[in-house]
């Protein structure tokens, strides 16, 4: 069985990908159901029908720990549909070594904190300062600082105040399961701040008089000062003490930091939690032969791996759309849908008793064999007719409900039947750089089970949520059903629904075969 199960996952993981291709055409049909044709006597028919299509109000909240934080995010933004969006980023910091010996009289020099965000690799600028002066030893040097723009969401000329903080609270285990609203107590002076334009950069600097390296950054990145008298009274001044013996120990003394931004409007951007740095420059009396001298050394602080790490994510809806319009539900549909990442709202969308009767009438009396079958979401044009960056990644599951209103979730029939099928792709998105764009997810399995069979089940419903399916480890297909991007999507988009008169509302459209 989980053998079955891996193989199912790596050809859904095939066609995820090959879904997110992207045309500025009309859609073929489909060729899952063309072995229905007999001969010459078929011929292609295409039909619109009505959908419910509602907003999945998820109350602002999502998990967000290390689980489920292959990204972390930064930033603040505010629009009119959907309000104001702030995230803030929580991890712990481990010692690389435990119970360290920094040499005698070590005195901090600096702390730097190092984020690394994704960037644009194509739009590098290139500084160099012949007559850099270094300023350890005032060395004649050569600083070259390459710059790249970092990734954005939002309004992306804009300044953010980055500002570090450390945590009071203890931040659970690594393994636990935590909110994006969760509070954790801090210290509300912070231990370092940065004015952040929107850009990093790596730096490289090389001596005049041998061209030897003196200092080369990682990697492009932002670089925050931390407070050195902090890490001295917690660190260096520490030395051989239990509160740097052992892990337990050190996670309850220096219990995390939390990186925020004051602002809440500007931009989103992402990083990657296990390339974080903290590095603390020191000094320390190293003697050799009856000679002390002082002599630099630094070290590493643990960020990634083994760490929690949590998101934590705000919202403000005051005077947003989203805060005002009706939603809708699983029976009634609405007119606009709303879908956001990072525990905003997703979509849901079923099929009526009318369109289930109209296709089992269409069935039944002019003996018509579905073809295909996609339920078509456009962007509403008006209500998101902006320069935003429109969703791309998107997951579609099929979602049961029994009685006592238990949800559970699963891949749909067509994803796990219609997977192996030529052509096959989840869902498609059209005119991403156009008003509107739309998306087809494929549904042809369902509605052939419904009209061909009792595979129509009233609480059953498709939900549709901003992000993507994560891959496993291995490279070879899903992590499963569960594990998405949505924690750390910072896409969003306002969707024509059902319940309108609408030429572009939700609808489900086959092309079906009839003798």
């Amino acid at each position: 069985m989980t053998h079955t199960i891996k193989k199912v996952f790596a050809v859904i993981f095939m066609a995820i990908f090959g879904s997110v291709l992207l045309y500025n055409c009309e859609p073929d049909p489909d060729t899952l159901g063309e072995q229905l044709f007999l001969g010459d006597a078929a011929q292609g028919k295409v039909d619109s029908m009505d959908v419910t299509a509602f907003t999945i109000k998820n109350y602002d909240s999502i998990r967000s720990d290390a689980a489920k934080l292959d990204s972390a995010v930064l930033g603040a933004f505010k629009e009119d549909q959907f309000g104001m969006q702030r995230a803030s980023y929580l991890t712990q910091l481990r010692l690389s070594t435990y119970n360290p010996d920094f040499g005698a009289n070590a005195v901090v020099d600096s702390v730097v904190l190092v984020i690394k965000p994704e960037y644009s690799v194509d739009s590098l600028k290139t500084t160099t300062n012949e007559d850099y002066i270094y300023p350890d030893g005032n060395v004649a040097a050569k600083k070259v600082v390459n710059t790249y723009p970092v990734k954005k969401f939002g309004k992306a000329k804009r300044t953010l105040n980055i500002k570090v903080y450390e945590v009071l609270d203890f931040l659970k285990g690594a393994s636990d399961s935590v909110k994006s609203n969760q509070v954790f107590a801090y210290n509300t002076s912070n231990i370092g701040s940065k004015t952040f334009d929107g850009n990093i950069n790596s730096v490289t600097i090389t001596k005049d008089s041998d061209n030897s390296s003196i200092f080369t950054s990682s990697a492009p990145g932002i670089r925050i000062n931390l407070d050195k008298t902090l890490f001295q009274n917690k660190i260096i001044a520490k030395k051989g003490q239990p509160e740097l013996q052992d892990a337990s120990n050190f996670i309850r003394h220096f219990r995390g930091l939390r990186i925020a931004v004051d602002e809440n409007d500007g931009y989103l951007f992402r990083f990657i939690p296990n390339s974080t740095e903290l590095i603390m420059y020191y000094k320390y009396d190293k003697t050799d032969n009856g000679t002390t001298t002082r002599t630099s050394a630094n070290y590493a602080f643990v960020l990634g791996v083994g760490n929690a790490h949590i998101g934590q994510y705000e919202y403000d809806r005051t005077g947003s759309a989203y805060s005002t319009a009706a939603l809708g539900d699983f029976d009634t549909g609405a007119p606009k849908l709303f879908a956001q990442g990072m525990g905003g709202p997703s979509i849901g969308i079923k099929f009526p008793p009318e369109t289930v009767d109209r296709l089992k009438q269409l069935y039944q009396n002019n003996k018509a064999a579905i073809i295909s079958a996609k339920i078509r979401l456009y962007t509403d044009p008006v209500s998101w007719n902006n320069s935003y960056t429109k969703p791309k990644n998107l997951t579609f599951l099929q979602i049961d409900q029994d009685g006592n209103k238990k949800l559970t979730s699963a891949f749909t029939v067509d994803a796990l039947n219609l997977a192996a099928a030529p052509n096959f792709k989840i869902y498609q998105a059209y005119n991403l750089n156009k008003n509107p764009a739309y998306y087809d997810f494929t549904v042809t399995k369902s509605v052939k089970d419904i009209v061909e069979g009792s595979g129509y089940n009233k609480n059953k419903y498709f939900r549709i949520d901003i992000g993507r399916f994560l891959v496993n480890d291995a490279g070879t297909g899903l992590k499963g059903q569960s594990f998405t991007s949505r924690a750390y999507s910072l896409h969003r988009a306002v969707f024509v629904g059902s319940n309108t008169t609408d030429s572009k509302k939700a609808q489900l459209r086959i092309i079906y075969g009839t003798k």
